[in-house]
């Protein structure tokens, strides 16, 4: 089968949220047959590696209800509209981590969960210029740890950092760093 795609044939909004939206669309296969999917659809987000001079990254923990646990994860949040993904990654890297980062790149995009959500997060790094004080939302409650690069690779591969988007950015950091791609 060539064309892969599916024709959307009617969509119907069940969930109207402060951030998701979740739709019950009927479409219509390759095949020719008919099924139905569920879709949250989100804004986006962006997470961002801080790096400093001693090849430290700024990581934040905090509470994440739908696992209700405390996790470490790389400054992240919600694309904000009227903004581009990179002055997202550079707010939340001040509001998170009271850093003022430099020489920004991007490391690409990233797919959370292909089967149900239409989420895109934007992966960025940058080095550390400054560092100040935390700027969080008013429910929003984190501390910042420094990690070694290194020391967060391994972290990763252990499974003590299960966040998916902060796994890829420190692998994807990681191995441009070792290419001398940057």
């Amino acid at each position: 089968m060539n064309d892969l795609s599916e024709k959307t044939l009617t969509s119907k909004t069940i969930y109207d949220g402060k951030i998701l939206h979740v739709s019950y669309d009927e479409v219509e296969l390759p095949d020719g047959n008919r099924s139905f999917r569920e879709v949250v659809n989100h804004p986006g987000g962006v997470c961002i590696a801080a790096l400093d001079e001693e090849n430290n990254l700024y990581f934040v923990r905090q509470f994440r209800y739908p696992y209700r646990e405390v996790t470490l994860e790389l400054p992240a949040g919600k694309l904000e509209k009227g903004a581009s993904p990179l002055e997202n990654g550079k707010r939340e890297l001040k509001e998170e981590t009271g850093c003022e980062g430099y020489s920004f790149m991007t490391l690409g995009a990233m797919y959370p969960s292909t089967g149900y959500t239409d989420e895109i997060i934007h992966l960025f790094a940058c080095k550390v210029k400054s560092v100040g004080e935390q700027q969080p939302d008013e429910d929003e409650f984190l501390n910042v740890e420094k990690i070694p690069l290194n020391k967060a690779v391994e972290m990763v591969l252990n499974n003590q950092i299960p966040d998916a988007k902060t796994q890829i950015t420190v692998l994807k950091l990681e191995m441009l760093l070792k290419s001398g791609k940057i």
